[in-house]
């Protein structure tokens, strides 16, 4: 009797189940077996036809294929070639070797392809999207439909070359890539090697800009899920005139997730990154920066940051929040030493750099920066603001500067603020600068959304020194008194100057009690006897017992409410108007003396001019009336000359408490609640 007939002869006498279950394990051996032994190369053809029927372009294994079952499928394939949609530039999506790749069987039963691993020998990789939101990785014939993109978790690769193009993004690159060993590395980077096995080069363009990159990443890429253990990644791009260098670890590819690495970053100026990455930064000079970047869901954070830009340094701590519709920039970020100059591009203030940027323009290099070249016989800033961006981002950031430099004609000595964006208004909101020993604080307010722009500045002034307040003017320097002021100005522009020239509003400056250089009064009003006597036995101060200038503003118009000086020699009164707009002066001042006075032909002087070119002189027919009187006695006799330059001091002391009241657009400064020792000092 054979083996097989005693097998049978045994089965007959278990019982039902045991037949039952001894049956199924048969069923189950002989399936195995089929599937184990079966030649799925026979189904190449079959399988070619389906797919390219339902994505709509033509797919093909070309040489062999071969599949095993599990609860992950595992398909391996000889020669693949995956075509394009017929819109897109580049003929095939994959067309590689040889590919191996894992496929989960219940997602695929609902109509979603889920690759947990795939495995590429020598691709060429075709992406493209398209505004339009069609993308050639989308399986589906409706390659708009994101439902129809197939998951990826792991990448595995040798050597190829991929080309991604994106109009939206101003993108076109070609990036080639291969497996490098540590026996065929350079000397001194066999542990690079190591460790980040994959090479890559990639050259084009991105967001319309020059773009490079070059640098090593591990062999094993995760596309789709974070993993554990991170791989490992270092980076050298150039985009324009932006460098970066960054190396670290990261745990998606496809989101950038778990991004861990140190950076270096270096450009020509911070604005440059609203192109690059979408980043609202202002407008600065050259930048070298240095910190750690990281990811994790929606928030990169750029902790430890560290550099220059321009001659003033920066660190600080900061975070992009991208989970809601508009990102959120925040953080706190100083600078211990500020040179002022760097703060040009900013404020639209031309700078070394810009006139710079000018040749570079001239020379048909254009630049964005060009923008920042002031108008010829202007002094208001002209150059134009991108306030625009302002609507594509919010942010709350702190920045302090500890000290500034080179303030040059402005003796800003310190600045602080909280910069609040949020739907196209920004707002630096409290502004605190020290300015000439004392401060300057309040808020002033951007709203993007109206256009023109709608600027709003609300700032007091409260014990600015007079002598430090005009440091170039050297008959100030003996001067003593501590200056207050509000500024309430609403303007409408793209630049400082149209701001200013169509501001409507009120200034006021005020000064007690304090002491200026009498000199520099008697120039005022063209006392030449005691102009000879403090130029032999040198300048003295007067006290000053109040001084005021009070502006009512009405289309960039400033027009006077009060202007006084008044001192213990001289009394001076004025009158007149500011232009914003066209950056002009017309002001009259009447200076009366206190005392009597020989070789004085007062008369009242006038300013004229524009910002960049004032002109101050005595009004000719006054001075003309009063120097023919003198040249009639001096016919006479030359001692009667002089009688017609006595000033007999008709000037009274001004009520300096309604003089100030009356300046003072709302109320007068509030006092501080309490004074810190260093105030009282």
């Amino acid at each position: 009797m054979t083996r097989v007939a005693t097998f049978f002869s045994r089965l007959r006498v278990l019982p039902m189940w045991g037949r039952l279950v001894a049956g199924a394990a048969l069923l189950l051996a002989v399936l195995i077996l089929v599937i184990v032994f079966f030649p799925w190369d026979w189904l190449r053809g079959p399988v070619n036809r389906y797919v390219s029927d339902q994505t709509g372009r033509r797919f093909e294994i070309t040489r062999r294929l071969d599949v095993q079952l599990g609860r992950r499928i595992t398909v391996k394939a000889d020669g693949i070639t995956f075509a394009n949609p017929d819109w897109a530039r580049d003929p095939y999506l994959v067309k590689a070797d040889s590919a191996e790749f894992d496929i989960l069987f219940w997602p695929l039963l609902r109509g979603q392809v889920e690759l947990p691993r795939v495995s590429l020998s020598q691709p060429v990789l075709g992406l493209q999207i398209q505004p339009d939101g069609r993308r050639t990785w989308a399986l589906g014939k409706d390659t708009s439909d994101t439902g129809t993109v197939p998951r990826i978790g792991q990448l595995l690769v040798d050597k190829g070359e991929l080309n991604y193009l994106a109009e939206a993004q101003g993108a076109d690159i070609k990036t080639e890539f291969g497996m490098v060993a540590a026996s065929e590395a350079e000397a001194g980077t066999a542990a690079a090697a190591r460790d980040m096995p994959l090479s890559y080069k990639a050259r084009g363009t991105w967001k319309k800009e020059a773009f490079s990159a070059q640098g090593r990443t591990g062999s094993v890429l995760q596309l789709s899920e974070t993993q554990i253990n991170p791989f490992p990644i270092e980076v050298n791009a150039n985009a324009g005139r932006t460098t970066l260098q960054a190396r670290g670890s990261i745990g998606n590819l496809a989101a950038l997730d778990g991004l861990d690495a140190n950076f270096e970053l270096k450009g020509r100026t911070l604005a440059d990154l609203y192109n690059l990455l979408g980043v609202v930064l202002p407008d600065t000079p050259t930048y070298a920066l240095r910190g750690h970047l990281g990811k994790q869901g929606a928030v990169w954070k750029v902790a430890g940051i560290q550099g220059r830009l321009g001659k003033s340094d920066l660190s600080g701590d900061l975070a992009y929040d991208r989970s809601a519709k508009l990102a959120l920039l925040s953080g706190k970020v100083q600078s211990k030493s500020l040179d002022f100059e760097d703060l040009g591009p900013l404020i639209g203030v031309p700078t070394g750099a810009s006139r710079a940027t000018t040749k570079t323009v001239a020379a048909g290099k254009p630049s964005s920066a060009a923008k920042q070249v002031q108008a010829a016989g202007k002094v208001l800033p002209t150059a134009t603001l991108d306030f625009e961006r302002l609507k594509t981002m919010n942010a709350d950031v702190n920045y302090k500067v500890v000290d500034v430099k080179n303030a040059g004609a402005f003796p800003l000595d310190r600045f602080d603020a909280r910069i609040l964006l949020k739907d196209g208004v920004l707002q630096l909101d409290p502004l605190d600068m020290g300015v000439a020993g004392g401060r300057l604080a309040g808020l002033i307010r951007i709203d993007a959304n109206s256009r023109p722009a709608l600027v709003q500045a609300r700032l007091e002034a409260r014990t600015l020194q007079l002598n430090q307040l005009f440091p170039r003017i050297e008959r100030t320097e003996g001067s003593l008194g501590k200056l207050n002021g509000r500024i309430d100005l609403t303007g409408r522009g793209s630049s400082g100057a149209q701001v200013l020239g169509s501001s409507s509003g009120s200034v006021a400056l005020l000064m007690g009690r304090g002491q200026v250089s009498n000199i520099l009064l008697e120039f005022m009003g063209l006392d030449g006897g005691e102009i000879i006597k403090f130029l032999a036995s040198g300048d003295r101060n007067v006290t000053l017992r109040c001084a005021a200038a009070a502006f009512d503003v009405k289309q960039g118009l400033m027009t006077s409410r009060v202007i006084l000086l008044d001192t213990t020699d001289t009394l001076i009164n004025g009158t007149g108007q500011i232009s914003l707009a066209d950056e002009t002066l017309d002001l009259v001042l009447y200076p009366q003396p206190k005392d009597q006075s020989i070789l004085s032909l007062r008369s009242p002087l006038k300013i004229t001019g524009t910002f960049a070119r004032p002109a101050a002189g005595p009004d000719k027919a006054a001075l003309a009336g009063r120097a023919g009187i003198a040249l009639l006695l001096g016919a006479i006799n030359p001692l009667l000359a002089l009688a017609a330059t006595v000033e007999t001091g008709p000037g009274k002391d001004a009520d300096c408490e309604r003089v100030l009241a009356v300046a003072s657009p709302v109320k007068p400064p509030d006092k501080p609640a309490a004074a810190s020792p260093a105030a009282k000092r």
